[in-house]
């Protein structure tokens, strides 16, 4: 009986020892993941609609559309370079496996402009998106892990676009980047004659009277 028992010990002890001690196996997570946008400052846009194929080869229609993050600080500076953040609100994408490709078509107000294009999403972004939901944070590994994974669409002036996903501390991690080609129909399919979702804001013509749009930046 103490052999059994002393067996049973050391089984339990290198199970222990074999277990990962950042696995998120067991912490709560969405089956889906979700889609988001986010514009540089000042640079205001709207997306129309968007598409997913997923890695079995379905399409979802409809998958997202709006408005984007981004932010117009007025802070006498040239922040509409680059990017700052990814943005925070996203929309599951209900019933689709992981992403293999995102179609997103979109105005660009400051132009204004229309874009449209198919952005492939490479493995090593599906592998990350994995990661996030079943790996905790190695700075933080008493907090469960992300509850779902995403991916975020930076759109730009001159239709640029990038990809980024988060990891599993929840930082973004840029994965793809690619250009669209302009819409032939215009805004809105040309149904509303040429018209786009809104107005340059005035915070927007301001910032691009002084510094102008900054192509090639992103």
């Amino acid at each position: 009986m103490r052999q059994v028992i002393s067996l049973l010990c050391l089984l339990l002890i290198a199970g222990c020892h074999l277990t990962d001690p950042l696995s998120g196996e067991n912490d709560p997570r969405s089956e889906w993941w979700e889609l988001g946008f986010t514009e540089p400052r000042y640079m205001k846009i709207w997306v129309e609609d968007t598409a997913v194929e997923d890695i079995k080869g379905r399409t979802f229609l409809h998958t997202g559309g709006g408005s984007a993050s981004g932010g117009q600080p007025e802070d006498g500076t040239e922040s509409a370079r680059d990017w700052h953040g990814v943005g925070s609100s996203a929309k599951a994408v209900v019933g689709a496996d992981l992403p293999k490709r995102i179609f997103v078509r979109w105005q660009s107000i400051v132009e204004p402009q229309t874009y449209r294009v198919w952005v492939n999403i490479p493995e090593e972004a599906r592998q990350l998106m994995l990661t996030s939901v079943n790996q905790r944070c190695a700075k933080t590994p008493d907090q469960t892990a992300t509850y779902i994974s995403s991916v975020y669409l930076g759109l730009a002036p001159g239709g640029v676009v990038q990809v980024w996903v988060r990891d599993s501390c929840h930082h973004p991690v840029k994965v793809a980047r690619a250009q669209a080609e302009i819409e032939p129909l215009g805004p809105s399919q040309g149904k509303k004659q040429g018209r786009y979702a809104y107005p340059v804001s005035e915070k927007s013509k301001r910032y691009i009277e002084k510094f102008g749009i900054p192509y090639g930046s992103w």
